[in-house]
């Protein structure tokens, strides 16, 4: 019986939950609007060292050190990537006139032991494939030029993942933003009905009548009073 009257409660003031929903999807709609599309392109390099030389038959720790080197250009090449001087190559090598600045807060790097990965977000597709291919003709073939340790090492920079531009799609968060939203207004639309509920005084129920110690004489169902009630209206002129 609680669950019943918990529903009537809810559905005698089914307004309050419905409008609260209308006007947060409205101001959500209103606030938010579409965002441009975006994409992204991805790529990825490998580094390495060519062995020295040896001059005898004799045992040497050439390949130790020829992979920790590399291992030590790619930490310093991926911080190389994300500077301005290598924007400014980039957007001069793509051939567009945009600043630096916008390339440089586009891109970022990461690294895992001789692997570097580079990664570019653009709001044009034709512009960011320029600039993809733009970084990786820089890298494999003009490293030297913003990274001088690339020739002096004799590294060899290889793209073994080449750029692949793709849109990019709504995050997790955006996509559950409004949904949350209207989760949380249906909760405070409940909250607030049973809240102007506790707050009517008006007698609704036998039950309320039993709360206020009143006597009940007799009762009329709602289905006659709605009859009688119609029935009144129909005989005034």
């Amino acid at each position: 019986m609680e669950l019943v009257h918990y529903w009537q409660i809810v559905r005698r003031r089914w307004w309050v939950v419905v409008g609260l929903l209308l006007l947060v999807a409205a101001s959500y709609l209103a606030l938010n609007r579409p965002t441009p599309r975006t994409y992204s392109a991805s790529m990825r390099f490998v580094v390495g060292i060519e062995p020295e030389p040896t001059s005898g038959n004799y045992y040497t720790y050439d390949r130790y050190y020829t992979w920790l080197t590399a291992e030590y250009l790619v930490d310093d090449l991926s911080e190389v990537v994300k500077s301005a001087a290598f924007a400014h190559d980039i957007a001069a090598a793509a051939g567009l006139d945009i600043p630096a600045g916008a390339i440089q807060g586009a891109t970022s790097a990461g690294k895992l032991h001789r692997i570097l990965t580079v990664s570019v977000g653009w709001h044009d597709a034709d512009e960011l494939g320029r600039i993809a291919d733009a970084i990786v003709a820089t890298l494999t073939q003009h490293g030297e030029t913003c990274f001088e340790q690339l020739s002096t090492t004799r590294a060899l920079v290889a793209n073994i993942d080449p750029p692949v531009v793709v849109p990019v799609g709504r995050s997790l968060r955006q996509r559950l933003d409004l949904p949350l939203r209207l989760i949380l207004a249906l909760f405070a639309g409940v909250a607030l009905t049973f809240a102007l509920d506790y707050l009517d005084a008006s007698v609704r129920h036998r039950q309320d009548l039993a709360t206020l110690g009143v006597p009940i004489l007799a009762e009329i169902p709602r289905s006659a009073a709605r009859k009688r009630w119609w029935q009144r209206g129909a005989r005034q002129p």
